[in-house]
């Protein structure tokens, strides 16, 4: 069984900086890409940032410039600074891992219970 678990978020004013981290464990095999989605209150989930296991990130156009990946593959941890927060940024962020487990060596992707980021005056 696998469990990814963030942590950090919290409430930050516009133009603030906060960091979000996700920790992976269980009967892990090998993890492939890991990253960041974000849903707001009322709409769908949307991508947010992703790190391959080489070190690629791709952002979407919302965050780049702002946001960095990051990802410790010994710890099997990943991580999002977030800096110039808007409000528009609140929403639920959930990490994801791709990655095969040793009872099965198919690709599939795991999620976080997801943490709340608000960016508010």
């Amino acid at each position: 069984q696998v469990q990814l678990v963030e942590s950090g978020g919290g409430r930050v004013q516009p133009g603030g900086s906060l960091s979000v981290s996700c920790a992976a464990s269980g009967n892990i095999f090998s993890i492939y890409a890991m990253g960041w989605y974000r849903q707001a209150s009322g709409k769908q989930r949307e991508p947010v940032a992703t790190i391959t296991s080489g070190g690629s990130t791709n952002y979407a156009d919302s965050v780049k410039g702002r946001f960095t990946i990051s990802r410790d593959n010994a710890k099997n941890m990943v991580f999002l600074q977030m800096n110039s927060l808007k409000p528009e940024d609140t929403a639920v962020y959930y990490c994801y891992g791709q990655m095969t487990v040793t009872t099965d060596r198919s690709i599939r992707s795991y999620w976080g219970q997801g943490t709340q980021v608000t960016v508010s005056s």
